[in-house]
């Protein structure tokens, strides 16, 4: 019997992450509050659990190799909730002394004006979800170096890609659509945009590469474009014109006032205002592949969504 790998959460990371796994040959859990999933490959079991249950974690991680933290509590409820959520997943890795992977985002790093982002860049967040961010990843290394378990966190940018509902909603889907494509900020400055399948796969390496334990990574990604180019780009996938809106801090607070997830985006409006770059140079380097090139992510996507 192959060994356990189980998988917190079934949104987008969730499910690239455990496709990616099934491909290594592993044996998957994937536990949501629903027990429900649609869409993951065929052996994948979905198990109901609430991640703030440490017991309940203890009990439904026995005996796996590694746990993947891809789930989290609404955006708008992350200060609240997500440092209590993350710490019961992680009582059960320290506890069944399991493996702890973590997706995570750029948030902590705060506004590196216009500097090429890194895994080694001091945490300097001035954003509420930053620190939030910053918080929770500072717990998972102290507890990585002072033996309590053993972990490692996998960082992407802002990615789309299928089963994505937040970036690829906003652009691809509303392109197919014939609908007005949302962007924010500045299009002409230059911004890394990760792939989900691409995240998935970096979860996937670092909870099998024993090497990749102790440290952060950085997906894989494409060379970054502006959202001009993004737009350009997917105009010549979709193959008709594509109309779209920019969002800056008034029409996001706006927006907020009827939204949650909008309102809590104003924030981290920096990200498109000056140049995001991420540079993936030590996951590429170390683990051998490459993030898949932009036009063929979005040509994967278009073809998810028309399936």
């Amino acid at each position: 019997m192959s060994e356990l790998h189980v998988v917190f959460g079934s949104g987008p990371l969730g499910k690239w992450t455990a496709r990616e796994l099934v491909k290594l040959g592993k044996s998957v859990r994937v536990i949501n509050r629903s027990g429900k999933a649609e869409g993951l490959p065929a052996g994948v079991e979905i198990v109901a659990g609430d991640a703030y249950d440490a017991a309940k974690n203890i009990e439904l991680t026995d005996g796996a190799a590694a746990i993947y933290q891809c789930a989290q509590p609404e955006y708008h409820e992350w200060a609240e909730k997500f440092p209590r959520f993350q710490a019961a997943i992680m009582e059960a890795a320290a506890k069944n002394k399991t493996k702890f992977i973590v997706g995570d985002n750029l948030y902590m790093y705060g506004d590196t004006n216009g500097q090429p982002i890194r895994e080694e860049l001091p945490y300097q967040a001035h954003t509420k979800k930053g620190k939030v961010r910053a918080e929770m990843a500072t717990a998972v290394l102290e507890a990585h170096r002072n033996g309590k378990i053993r972990a490692a966190i996998g960082r992407a940018s802002n990615f789309f890609g299928p089963d994505d509902h937040v970036v690829t909603d906003m652009t691809i889907r509303a392109a197919l659509d014939g609908k007005i494509v949302s962007l924010l900020g500045r299009l002409d400055q230059p911004h890394t945009f990760s792939y989900v399948p691409d995240f998935g796969k970096l979860l996937a390496t670092l909870g099998t590469r024993e090497e990749a334990l102790g440290q952060v990574w950085f997906t894989p990604s494409p060379a970054p474009v502006t959202q001009q180019e993004f737009a350009k780009l997917l105009e010549a996938e979709v193959g008709k014109p594509v109309k779209t809106q920019v969002a800056g801090k008034f029409l996001l607070s706006v927006f907020g006032l009827f939204n949650k997830g909008a309102a809590e985006s104003v924030e981290m409006l920096y990200e498109w205002q000056k140049p995001f770059v991420m540079d993936s140079g030590k996951a590429e380097k170390a683990f051998g592949w490459q993030g898949t090139p932009l036009r063929q992510a979005i040509q994967e996507t278009i073809a998810f969504i028309r399936a």
